[in-house]
């Protein structure tokens, strides 16, 4: 399998609701991490469990890429941009649902093992504020709850703005 073909199956194992899914892509070693996440992820198990909490909050999320998925120049390193739409539907840590969609921009920066063949290493970026303003559970930057929050959180407030 190339590696872009490597990068299309875990961009499917994300939309696909399956937690299996993730081990005809990933090693069973697998290093997984991301903003929501407390601990990095040791194992393709673990990894489809994450994935299972995603999907049960989010029914019909799916992911896709945004952008050209750039490598290293010995091909074991990349970085895919994808995004994952999803409308909030079940509870999520807590948080009842919303019924808001979600447009999340991510990037995954990827290490793949060494023959290259399955993902290894991964640690996905994204932007948690934006999904909690999306969701309404955070006010959008820029606006006077913004203010108010960072007041509350010590930031204070600076004449002039």
């Amino acid at each position: 399998m190339s590696r872009d073909a490597l990068l299309d199956a875990w961009q499917e194992a994300w939309s696909s609701r399956d937690p299996d899914a993730f081990r005809a892509v990933c090693t069973p070693d697998v290093h997984y991490e991301d903003p929501v996440l407390d601990q990095p992820i040791e194992s393709v198990g673990e990894l489809g469990r994450h994935a299972q909490r995603l999907w049960d909050a989010f029914p019909d999320a799916r992911m896709e890429a945004t952008a050209q998925r750039l490598w290293s120049p010995d091909g074991r390193y990349g970085c895919a941009p994808v995004k994952l739409l999803a409308t909030h539907k079940e509870e999520l840590a807590g948080l009842p649902a919303t019924g808001r969609f979600l447009v999340l921009h991510a990037v995954f920066y990827v290490e793949l093992d060494e023959p290259g063949e399955r993902v290894w290493r991964v640690r996905g970026f994204f932007d948690r504020y934006d999904a909690a303003v999306q969701l309404g559970v955070l006010p959008a930057r820029g606006t006077m709850g913004e203010r108010a929050l960072l007041m509350l959180r010590g930031f204070g407030w600076t004449k002039g703005r």
